[in-house]
């Protein structure tokens, strides 16, 4: 009986349903990313704020939403999911309760930030539910969990833009209410197969050294952990292997770039003449395209393997971007909408694949630590397509900009095609 079966049956129902349980939690905490652009403009109006200290806002968000998932990510490994979610319940709500009710911006830095971290600590548990419960099918499961950060957005949209601007406070009590309430129905749902946590590892009177332990140092080389080990690799021993560091350049790269693409397509489609529609355009098929990509491309991970389909991916999204610029030159619309969605949907290796990578070469006790310490790149990626893109475009221009993005995702996604299993790896 393979394991999936055997924890299956241990669950009592399909594992399937925690997936599409987390994707509802990630779903709702998604709005605080995917909805802020309806968010900003009236928050701006209601406070007097300026430009720079409302974009702050939305980057204070960004560093919170990364850096907590180290910590929740440790305690989901030991003690299982529901401390994290409960924690994430009082965050998603109290954050948007007090952003609607704040009086100043700082204020709003504060309650966004709290809120920033609920989001954090629900994509950490739904982006490693799947790679807890599954071996054949990771790559789907985490795509369909990571589909929800981005989709649910795209369809609550339209009812945040119109209820907000006319009853600001009300609308986003109600969302705060409603995205804390989701993740506590989560609470009581959400749960990791017996065995995998680092406190039942621990418990095993195995009789040696606990080499699950955060502090522990490893007495063999990280290379060589023995592949019967469930508890795998920890934090500190998958760091010391090259294949951790090369997955992290990738995500900063590919996150850095397409960040780019998601934040600048309408200033580089006005930029090059194309029309405002046709700007509008690819920018909803951007956020669909990334909705998708991450079910999609993960689900053909399954059957065509990790790394192959994170190479293929990454190598066709830096010809599309390369592409893209073509298209822009000639002032090709159509073409332009096309390239800017086909991109979007390329760039979700980090997020649909990568956890189960982590998870495959360094062990599933540890994979929601391991795959925070991953997502850290988040935070270079951010810069790299905020602040330094913004510099480039300056100095050298767009097309030249976005042209180099795209070879350094097509060097990304020929880099990948070096990685290998590290040795020993729990799988």
């Amino acid at each position: 009986m393979g394991r999936d079966t055997m924890e299956q049956e241990e669950l009592g129902f399909s594992p399937w349903w925690l997936v599409a349980v987390a994707a509802v939690a990630m779903g709702f905490a998604g709005t605080y990313q995917f909805g802020w652009s309806s968010i900003r403009l009236p928050l701006e109006t209601r406070l007097g704020a300026s430009e720079a200290a409302i974009g702050t806002v939305f980057t204070l968000f960004v560093v919170f939403q990364t850096i907590v998932q180290f910590p929740a990510g440790w305690v989901r490994d030991r003690w299982g999911p529901q401390l994290p979610m409960l924690a994430s319940a009082g965050l998603l709500a109290g954050g948007y309760v007090g952003t609607a009710l704040a009086n100043s911006i700082w204020g709003v830095y504060l309650f966004y930030s709290l809120g920033g971290m609920g989001v954090g600590i629900v994509y950490s548990v739904a982006a490693n539910t799947p790679v807890k419960w599954f071996s054949d099918r990771r790559g789907l499961a985490t795509g369909i969990a990571m589909v929800a950060y981005s989709g649910l957005s795209f369809l609550l949209i339209p009812f945040l833009r119109q209820f907000i601007v006319t009853d600001f406070v009300v609308t986003l009590v109600s969302l705060g209410l409603l995205a804390g309430l989701v993740a506590l129905v989560a609470v009581p749902i959400l749960r990791d197969p017996v065995g995998v946590t680092v406190r039942d590892a621990d418990a095993e009177p195995d009789g040696g050294a606990d080499v699950t332990s955060a502090d522990s140092t490893p007495a063999t080389d990280p290379e060589a952990v023995d592949a019967d080990e469930e508890e795998g690799y920890t934090w500190r021993e998958a760091v010391r292997t090259w294949q951790f560091w090369l997955l992290y350049a990738i995500f900063v790269v590919v996150n850095g770039v397409t960040l780019m693409l998601v934040g600048k397509v309408i200033a580089f489609a006005t930029n090059a003449g194309i029309s405002a529609g046709a700007a509008t355009g690819a920018a909803s098929l951007v956020a669909l395209g990334d909705a998708f990509g991450v079910v999609v491309v993960g689900g053909l991970s399954d059957r065509f393997g990790r790394e192959r389909t994170v190479g293929v991916a990454l190598v066709l999204c830096g010809i599309a971007l390369t592409g893209l610029v073509t298209v822009a030159e000639a002032g090709i619309a159509p073409a332009f909408v096309a390239l800017a969605a086909v991109a979007a949907f390329l760039r979700a290796p980090p997020y649909s694949i990568f956890p189960s990578l982590v998870g495959e070469y360094y062990g599933r006790a540890h994979s929601s630590a391991n795959y925070a310490v991953l997502y850290s790149a988040k935070l270079w990626g951010g810069v790299a397509g905020g602040t330094v893109a913004s510099g480039l475009v300056v100095s050298i221009g767009w097309d030249a900009t976005f042209l180099l993005g795209g070879a350094l995702i097509l060097v990304a996604g020929l880099a990948t095609f070096v990685l290998r299993p590290v040795r020993g790896s729990p799988a």
